[in-house]
């Protein structure tokens, strides 16, 4: 299974299982993850999400091939529902992250409550590299988290960075010895689990009233771009140099 969910003690536990692909998401895995995210909106004993990869890694985004097969078309699709599904979850959203975290691996985290990772992470968002523009409301969350420079920083270069460096700009909760990072983001999953439900989704949802609107309106108009940037002869050009393991041309685009 590539997507394996466990409902205990009040925690819903999603995760990533395919490790030989370094958990390179596909559309079914975007779509099983929507639903686990409904259910939890749904179940009244889930108090928690908990979202986490595999032993070495998050995941390293999107499994290309699969993506240009059955590209997100609108926001019926996979990718998009669960975008929507983890930008708007009631309960509290925590992440357990380590190895590669690469595009949505990074941009998810958004979206999170508290999110812990192992000190090797390694974060990446790649998306001007691809010839493609950010997706979940990056280009607006970022910014308004870490600063416009450090997100221009991290968003036009496109370039990995470290746990320490996530931390220092704000984007992780706590960076955590090597393997240790599941189980600090599982302590944290039973102490919240244990507190007064209602309290807690009235909180969170005070804490991201004034921008919920905004950050829907944005994610549709950055979806509507990342649409129309897959099918430019710019991301064709970078996709099958990816392919082909060589530096992408863009010389010939303006």
């Amino acid at each position: 299974m590539e997507i394996i969910t466990e409902v205990k003690d009040g925690i819903l536990r999603i995760q990533m299982n395919r490790p030989e692909k370094k958990n390179a998401l596909t559309v079914a895995m975007y779509a099983e993850m929507a639903t686990a995210f409904e259910q939890a909106e749904r179940d009244s004993a889930i108090r928690v999400v908990l979202i986490h990869g595999c032993s070495d890694v998050f995941t390293s985004g999107n499994d290309l091939q699969d993506f240009m097969k059955n590209p997100p078309a609108g926001e019926e699709s996979p990718v998009f529902k669960f975008l929507v599904a983890i930008s708007t979850a009631a309960k509290p959203v925590i992440a357990a992250v380590n190895g590669p975290a690469v595009g949505i691996g990074v941009t998810m985290l958004l979206h999170c409550d508290l999110v812990y990772a192992a000190e090797t992470t390694r974060f990446q968002l790649p998306f001007v590299n691809l010839a493609l523009v950010p997706e979940a409301g990056s280009s607006l969350l970022l910014p308004n988290l870490i600063g416009y420079r450090r997100a221009a920083e991290l968003l036009l270069l496109g370039e990995a960075f470290s746990a320490v460096k996530a931390h220092e700009y704000g984007l992780i909760s706590e960076v955590t010895g090597d393997g240790e990072e599941l189980a600090a983001a599982m302590a944290t999953a039973k102490k919240l689990a244990g507190k007064p439900p209602a309290a807690l989704r009235l909180t969170k949802m005070l804490m991201k009233k004034n921008g919920a609107d905004l950050v829907a309106r944005h994610m549709g108009e950055e979806a509507v771009h990342f649409v129309r940037q897959l099918q430019s002869p710019e991301a064709q050009e970078a996709f099958k140099a990816f392919q082909e393991k060589r530096p992408p041309d863009y010389s010939k685009f303006n």
